[in-house]
């Protein structure tokens, strides 16, 4: 069983502790991705136009013969209406509120599916190749002491994780913010935060992690694989405290 460093709250190694056999699940990225496209899809909101959209007004066709264009047009006026072609008709094939997007997945696919990405979390290549920065000598995933989960102090969290090594990280993710591309900015998601770290904890959550751009906290209990792979891509960098470990483990 492999053994990992344990990490105090001031971000000095003070011992080894031994990981569960989940981190040892063979790597399966066709299940993650899997996976996190359900979720996405069972949380997608269905939206439509209304049904009378575009049809809520007085109008007929002329017919044929009258040396006009056939379209339906408003009885009082001579608007075209009604018809998908005109300015102001309804729409030939508008979305539809009663569409389910809805998918399903098989609840041992779903557990196999979190367990492989966090055993993605312990293979250092995994970790690098999604684009985190992690020091050298740093073991993954990065286990801190429960006492961690105290400390409330921004600086103070920040600090910790800089002696651990992963000060690096913490600075791509607050310079990768940027604004977003698209008409997204008008509709209350203007800017996009590279992630960073997720901290899994079984005890009080630090309130000084809330206020680190990228960083995620998360309970032992809700870990879920849009949290340990966002967007797909496994090998999130993972910071978890002792007593999380255990319970992810079975032990608690």
């Amino acid at each position: 069983m492999a053994e990992v460093n344990l990490y105090d709250a001031k971000g000095a190694a003070k011992g080894k502790v031994a990981l569960p056999a989940v981190f040892e699940t063979p790597f399966r990225p066709d299940l993650i991705r899997k996976a996190v496209q359900v979720a996405r899809s069972n949380r997608r909101q269905a939206y439509g136009s209304h049904p009378m959209a575009g049809k809520r007004h007085s109008s007929e066709s002329a017919g044929k013969g009258k040396g006009v264009s056939r379209v339906p047009r408003l009885k009082q006026g001579n608007a075209a209406a009604l018809a998908p072609p005109n300015v102001g008709g309804r729409r030939a094939h508008p979305p539809e509120s009663r569409r389910d997007w809805s998918e399903k997945i098989n609840n041992k696919e779903r557990k196999l599916a979190i367990a492989s990405a966090l055993a993605a979390a312990g293979r250092p290549e995994l970790v690098k190749g999604r684009g985190h920065r992690v020091g050298d000598g740093v073991s993954l995933p990065i286990v801190v002491s429960d006492d961690f989960a105290g400390v409330d102090k921004t600086k103070d969290i920040i600090a910790a994780l800089v002696s651990i090594g992963l000060g690096e990280d913490l600075d791509r993710a607050r310079d990768g913010r940027h604004e977003r591309a698209g008409i997204g900015k008008l509709r209350g998601r203007r800017l996009k935060t590279p992630k960073s770290l997720l901290f899994v904890t079984d005890e009080t959550v630090p309130r000084g992690l809330l206020n680190i751009p990228g960083v995620d906290v998360v309970a032992a209990r809700d870990l879920n694989t849009e949290r340990l792979a966002p967007g797909g891509d496994a090998g999130r960098l993972l910071v978890i405290t002792e007593s999380a470990l255990k319970r992810i483990g079975g032990g608690a």
